[in-house]
Order: C-alpha cells, then structure tokens, then sequence
C-alpha cells in the first residue's frame, strides 16, 4: 500500500471519543466493505497521513483490530488484513442459524400487523431491486430484513451479535459477490419469502426448518465454490 494513494471512506457523521475510535471505525468499515482487501499491507504511516491523526492511534487501533481476528500482524512485514479463513465462512453461518432460530421463533409469536406490513414492503423492495438487477441494494436490504427480525425479538444481546454476525456476512458477499451470491441470490429471495410467511403463520416448525434451510444452503454454495477454486 505505501507509494500508493490511499482513500478511505469516512464513517457517517457521528462524533468519537478519541482519535483512536475514529481510525477503528474506519478502518473496521473500510475491511468490511472490502475497500481494503484481504492481504493488504496497512502501512501505519499511509494510514496516518490519510487519516490525518499521528501514528498512535493508528497503532491501537490496528491492535483492537487484531483482537477482532480483522488485521494480522506478520513478522518483519507488518499489519495486514487478515484472509478470509473457510473456518471463518462456517462460523458466519452457523452462528446465523442459532441466533436467527431463536429470533424468529420469538419474533413471530411478537409481531403485530404493524410489523408485518413492515416485513412485506422490506421483501417487496428486494423482488423490485432484484428485478433490476441492483443487487447493492438487495444486499443492503438484505441486512436490514434479518436485522428488523432480531430487533424484534426484544433480546438487546441477540440484536448486538446479530449485527456483527451480519457485518462479516457482509464482507464475505462483497468479497466473494461473482462468484457465490450473484448465483444464490433468487433461491435466497424466495427462502425470505417462506421466512416472512411462516413467520405471520407463527408456524414455528416451518420457520426453523426454513432457517437452517437458509444459512445452510448459503454456506453450502461458498463451500462448493471454494473447492471449485481449489481443484
């Protein structure tokens, strides 16, 4: 990265505490909308100067990174992002079933008319974003369709760990975007549309078959495409 120019998108307005939470915040941003890559060196000087802050804070926040499993810091060469692990993959998955199990079931024995009306026009904005192919769009809503389900479960701690579960979610599609979820994306528009039903029917067995349906046959399709790579 050094000799290169460096720009990095800056967090929504919002104020920090200290310099060091404002560089973690775009640096953590920056890894999750693959702005910076996997493998990328993060250069500490290139980063300060960006960044307009002194090397310090760059320093913590690449360690608190680290301590997330983000940033990797290789002997003699420095920080880089941290590769996209198989291990990594599965885990994504695999904690989105257990969280999204207990999520719906509560969620769907909670919901209101009000929240369902909300559910149908999140669902109707991914059939038309889909329809034009504006997949940005369908992923964003994507987020905030299995966001609103946790948010309603009224579980403040299931809602925290459903948003970072989504925001690896979320950097693994961008990373991994032609080749897995392009290809994925109708059977998962019509898995969110089984979702919604089942879960206005509060047919709570359908629902959880319809979950591990979900994040399974997602984490199914990242692991054929990566042996397809690995052959």
């Amino acid at each position: 990265m050094s000799g290169e120019p460096l720009v990095l998108q800056r967090p929504a307005a919002m104020r920090f505490r200290t310099k060091q939470e404002f560089v973690y915040k775009t640096l953590r941003d920056a890894i999750m909308r693959c702005e910076l890559v996997p493998q990328q060196r993060l250069v500490i000087e290139d980063l300060a100067r960006e960044l307009q802050v002194s090397a310090s804070p760059v320093r913590e926040a690449l360690q608190l990174l680290q301590s997330e499993g983000l940033v990797t810091n290789v002997p003699h060469a420095g920080a880089t992002v941290s590769p996209i692990a198989r291990e990594s993959i599965t885990e994504v998955f695999e904690l989105m079933e257990g969280l999204e199990i207990v999520a719906t079931r509560t969620t769907a024995q909670r919901m209101t008319a009000k929240d369902t009306a909300g559910f149908e026009e999140i669902v109707t904005a991914m059939d038309e974003a889909l329809r034009g192919g504006r997949y940005e769009e369908w992923a964003d809503l994507n987020s905030r369709f299995h966001l609103t389900i946790s948010r309603l479960s009224a579980m403040p701690m299931l809602h925290e760990m459903t948003e970072r579960v989504l925001a690896h979610w979320d950097r693994l599609r961008r990373y991994y975007f032609d080749g897995v979820l392009i290809h994925r994306v109708e059977q998962a528009q019509d898995e969110h549309r089984s979702l919604l039903a089942a879960m206005r029917a509060r047919d709570l067995a359908t629902l959880e078959q319809i979950v591990k349906q979900h994040n399974r046959g997602a984490l199914l399709a990242y692991a054929e495409y990566l042996k397809g790579r690995s052959d």
